[in-house]
């Protein structure tokens, strides 16, 4: 018989882990606790414990190019940036095409993940499992935790002073679906994520005011990047991760404050972030919804009173009738035990943000935890190709150093180099200089285009012969569905210029074997 391994929830990261076990021949048992796939992604109008929770509104930050599994392009009359019906609807697509469901238990929650007796010997893993009331327990061979982070709201009330006075109404993100609740009202918004602004974008068309309050500040980028093109086939790109990590740091900060402020001037608007780099938030509303005076940025909470709040620097109270604390989520794995993943104020300490450093089988890993400025779907389906190989035994990793990443840290991950590294650990990482001789062309899309993830199944395991096809038609699938009046012509996206320029830097990488 295979390998048992158990797959801890079915989101976007358990269907990868559950297809990826099937590829390598490893036999998976996904547990999902509610009665269907999507995770995040699938929308219910009631919010469920234990769960993640959407409001109807939401889009998908990264472009359907940079966030597709890698050997399952999206179809191509599907919009650049997928709404989460359409982004589920992908994700259905996906598990059907690879007969994902009858490996898949539904209304089945991981109760507790145990080490066997002997797991020093066989690594194997004690789980048990509920349904319909009853337990079972099941011994595995390894374990896929898939259970992400968007389930325990963080809701840091003590650090709010005052706010036992407040007598308006106040909810954590996790609880907002329509902006019905503010008609009318005075609302704050206290901190800057994504959800915040989607939130306080959506309130200031029917609130009588809507303030957002951020101590930190953040980077603003819009979807809609350089002459309209998705941001992240702009950023994400082999030559643009080739210069960021190869400037002195102070220099690639220099050129990512350049670039960020060139759309707007991040001054200006009450939003320069105090800290140098972390991820950017991705709204295309926010700046003219400053600029027409429907959103006002303040600095942090000072104190709540009864029906007012001061803030940090300004003297004057302001009246306000309903906050949303925008405060973000709480790591936490409520089956395992603190030994497995220890996790300290934010902090879990996983090598390469995947493996347990300090266990002495590699049997148990964790997907879907990173945050780096890219897809999330393809990292997390790169970490279950590696870590099922990781599984088999195909690859010795040698010793695994023990340090711990704060989560902070993780936001530091440039998408490209995260990729590149796990793809080298199991053979599947493009490489430029060979590919230039055999198929010039092609080196040329991967180097200068954006860093799809079709470029990881070009060779090594789970090789798909789709690969090349997909990398060259990729501009056509994202221009499909916008060029909708005039006829699609052969799109690429290469000025002149920048083909001269290219070619001098290509020798460069040659010359300094890239």
């Amino acid at each position: 018989a295979g390998m048992r391994v158990a797959v801890v929830g079915a989101g976007v990261s358990g269907l990868a882990a559950t297809k990826c076990c099937l590829d390598e021949g490893l036999e998976p048992t996904c547990f999902e606790q509610s009665q269907d796939i999507g995770g995040l992604w699938r929308y219910t109008e009631h919010i469920e414990a234990g769960r993640p929770s959407l409001y109807p509104s939401v889009i998908s930050n990264t472009s359907k190019e940079m966030s597709a599994f890698s050997d399952f392009p999206c179809p191509e009359d599907f919009p650049v940036f997928l709404p989460n019906a359409r982004f589920l609807d992908y994700l259905r697509r996906y598990a059907e095409h690879f007969g994902l469901r009858e490996h898949i238990r539904f209304r089945t929650t991981v109760v507790s993940i145990r080490k066997h007796p002997d797991f020093a010997t066989t690594g194997q893993w004690h789980v048990v499992t509920e349904a319909d009331g009853k337990e079972v327990s099941h011994v595995f061979d390894a374990v896929m935790v898939c259970s992400g982070n968007f389930s325990k709201p963080s809701l840091p009330l003590h650090c709010f002073s005052g706010i036992e006075r407040f007598q308006g109404q106040y909810f954590h993100s996790r609880q907002y679906k329509h902006p019905d609740v503010f008609q009318g009202k005075r609302v704050l918004v206290v901190g800057m994520g994504n959800s915040g602004v989607d939130i306080a974008v959506e309130a200031s068309r029917v609130a009588s005011k809507v303030t957002v309050c951020t101590s930190r500040g953040a980077w603003l980028v819009r979807r809609v990047f350089d002459h309209g093109y998705p941001w992240d086939m702009v950023f994400n790109t082999r030559l643009m991760s080739l210069i960021r990590n190869n400037l002195p740091g102070p220099l690639s900060r220099a050129l990512l404050n350049y670039k960020v402020n060139q759309q707007f001037n991040h001054e200006n608007y009450g939003l320069q972030p105090e800290k140098r780099y972390f991820l950017p938030v991705l709204n295309d509303d926010l700046p003219s919804y400053i600029l027409t005076g429907r959103i006002t940025i303040k600095p942090g909470v000072k104190e709540f009173k009864e029906n007012t709040v001061v803030f940090h620097n300004c003297p004057e109270e302001e009246p306000i009738d309903i906050v949303v604390f925008c405060t973000g989520y709480e790591v936490s794995f409520p089956f395992l035990e603190e030994s497995v993943v220890k996790v300290e104020n934010k902090h879990a300490s996983l090598y390469k943000y995947v493996f347990p450093a300090h266990l002495q089988k590699h049997t148990l890993a964790v997907l879907g935890l990173i945050r780096s400025l890219g897809g999330i779907l393809p990292m997390t389906e790169m970490q279950a190709r590696w870590v099922t190989r990781v599984f088999k035994g195909r690859r010795a990793k040698g010793s695994l150093p023990g340090f711990g990443l704060s989560f902070d840290e993780v936001l530091k991950t440039e998408y490209v180099v995260y990729m590149d590294t796990l793809a080298s650990f199991i053979g599947a990482k493009p490489s430029v200089l060979r590919l230039l001789c055999r198929d010039p062309w092609l080196a040329f899309i991967i180097f200068f285009g954006p860093c799809t993830p079709y470029q990881y199944r070009l060779g090594g395991p789970g090789q798909w012969e789709g690969a090349r096809q997909a990398i060259l038609t990729q501009w056509d699938r994202t221009l499909k569905p916008t060029r909708t009046r005039v006829p699609a012509g052969s799109s690429s996206y290469f000025p002149s210029l920048l083909i001269v320029v290219g070619f001098l830097l290509l020798l460069a990488a040659v010359i300094f074997g890239f």
